[in-house]
């Protein structure tokens, strides 16, 4: 079974109403699939357009944002956040770091009623909103990096105190200093809805138990429209605290932010303080807690990656980020999520190991296959495309004994190969499958 069955049978199972998976190097798609209905009932398709409600992936942005300014000499993320944010309603021994990986002891009252209609947004006051919250969670869960314990509340004053820190709000920063930099426009990202055309309605499963549970944890009167076949559609809401879920983006949007990451000395941020983004935190008894600065750190077929999940009422997606591999992934449901399933790891273990430098004895078979594909001379001139990402800064000596009849061209990241015989193949791909 390959990715594009697996996903096309979450539709016929109806498991989703549409679907969207794109995995990616850091300078071009590996694979890309989407398949599905972004609105059941006026059936219009999802496309790469189509943006969904991401919820917690936001929180990565966040992160970001809080090393922007430690970047910049605003704040320390080692010192208390009392230091810069004398509002925070929890301990003077809380820091920065602790609120970003969830070792502070912040309260984590569920969310999922957290959100407005989108009509209501212009005159939505979210400060009013927590402080009503705050006022009922005032006592933290544990002591400061005692354990993991993943809080919203701790992302909402995240979020306050990059507006604290910045002078603009917590939205207006992230616009300016993430998204605009990476040339993403308004329709592709952001935290309202820009085209109303192109955003996919959020589904929950008609006949399910979650449906009945859902019942007494939201006001289902207001925010459910109606049935579309067996699904309930969710009117266009926006979630209340911004900074721990509030972007709204299509997959293309999360591309080139996670492509962005996978590049050196990014526009965004250096390496120096990106490399802290993908620090696993340990308590204070020395025990691993799987979770970085926003980031969940994970493995599959003995390659690490770092994650987050993002879920909510009609809505679920996870991103994704092999740093050694230089490769990224992401996914976008238009349902209901309730928990960090991992999806990813159903799909991406398809090609995770199959973009790896390949061995001396590749190298040397695949010199043989070259030599005798060029040897048969049909008298067409193609290419074959490899990536020098892969192949190594050393390919000129690799392949030093292949006839100087080939034209060796060097492009940014590719180099073209042209020789007789082999028509459009990646060279990579050749590699692997023929010669390994």
């Amino acid at each position: 079974m390959n990715i594009n069955n697996i996903l096309q049978q979450q539709i016929e199972n109806n498991e989703t109403p549409s679907v969207q998976y794109v995995i990616f190097k850091n300078n071009s798609i590996i694979h890309r699939f989407e398949t599905g209905f972004a609105d059941i009932k006026n059936k219009i398709k999802t496309t790469e357009n189509t943006t969904f409600n991401t919820y917690s992936v936001t929180k990565t942005f966040t992160a970001l944002a809080i090393l922007q300014l430690a970047e910049q000499g605003e704040i320390e993320i080692e010192q208390p956040i009392k230091k810069y944010f004398k509002e925070f309603p929890y301990s003077s021994n809380i820091t920065i770091r602790q609120v970003l990986n969830h070792s502070a002891g912040v309260p984590n009252p569920i969310p999922l009623n957290w959100v407005h209609l989108a009509e209501e947004h212009n005159s939505f006051n979210r400060n009013k909103f927590f402080n009503l919250i705050f006022s009922d969670n005032g006592k933290v869960k544990s002591k400061p990096n005692q354990k993991y314990a993943y809080s919203n509340l701790g992302y909402v004053l995240l979020g306050q105190l990059i507006e604290k820190i910045s002078g603009i709000n917590y939205e207006d920063y992230i616009r300016n200093n993430i998204l605009k930099p990476l040339g993403i426009k308004e329709t592709e990202m952001d935290f309202v809805v820009h085209a109303p055309h192109q955003h996919a309605k959020g589904y929950h499963k008609k006949y399910s138990l979650s449906n009945l549970i859902l019942t007494f944890m939201i006001d289902k009167s207001k925010l459910v429209s109606e049935t579309e076949g067996k699904w309930n559609a969710f009117n266009t809401i926006y979630v209340n605290g911004a900074s721990y879920g509030g972007l709204i983006g299509n997959v293309n949007s999360f591309v080139k932010y996670i492509q962005e990451l996978l590049k050196s000395n990014s526009k965004l941020i250096t390496d120096e303080y990106k490399k802290q983004l993908f620090i696993e935190n340990y308590t204070n008894q020395g025990k691993a807690t799987g979770m970085c600065l926003s980031w969940f750190k994970g493995e599959l077929c003995g390659n690490e990656y770092f994650c987050h999940a993002g879920g909510g009422g009609g809505y679920y997606c996870e991103i994704r980020i092999y740093p050694k591999k230089g490769i990224g992934s992401v996914i976008m449901f238009n349902r209901t999520g309730m928990s960090d399933e991992r999806f990813l790891d159903k799909l991406d273990k398809y090609y995770i190991n199959k973009w790896k430098p390949a061995s001396n004895r590749c190298y040397k078979k695949a010199e043989k296959i070259i030599l005798i594909e060029h040897s048969q001379n049909f008298g067409v001139s193609v290419f074959v495309t490899f990536q020098k990402q892969i192949l190594g800064l050393d390919w000129r000596k690799r392949f030093a004994s292949i006839p100087k009849a080939i034209n060796f061209t060097e492009e940014l990241f590719n180099i073209k190969r042209e020789f007789n015989r082999i028509d459009n193949i990646n060279l990579v791909e050749y590699v692997n499958n023929n010669c390994c």
